[in-house]
């Protein structure tokens, strides 16, 4: 079992730069998940963000996000990181993090995947303004 808090979401506008966080607590250890974040836009289903691996060295984006969005891990925090820069109105949605034991090798967990994650957080709301 694994439970997952978000934080650091937010009002901000274009252009601008929010830090998401989750903090992981499980009674195995964080470094037996892959982790990862989606979000989830009103009136739209829940889509992929990016995704990392247990160990930090494979990482995932979706091509909405890749050259904006940072993922990162510190395993000795039991911490997901999602850096977002330059922001637009279209990255407006509830952000959830996600655990996992498992990522498909090419995506992640992104389009084609036929894995998905095991745990959910409750998600923290991100708004981006004109």
């Amino acid at each position: 079992q694994v439970q997952l808090v978000e934080s650091g979401g937010g009002l901000v506008q274009t252009g601008g730069s929010l830090r998401l966080s989750c903090a992981a607590s499980t009674e195995r250890t964080f470094v037996s998940y892959a982790m990862g974040w989606f979000r989830q836009a009103p009136g739209k289903e829940r889509e992929f963000v990016s995704a990392v691996s247990w160990s930090g060295d494979y990482t995932y984006y979706s091509d909405a996000v890749k050259g904006r969005f940072t993922i990162s891990r510190d395993n000795t925090k039991n911490m997901l990181y999602l850096q977002m820069n330059s922001l637009k109105p279209e990255d407006t949605a509830v952000y959830y993090c996600a655990a996992g034991v498992s990522l498909s090798p090419s995506t992640g967990w992104g389009a084609g995947s036929k894995v998905q994650p095991d745990y959910w957080g409750q998600g923290t709301q991100v708004t981006v303004s004109t």
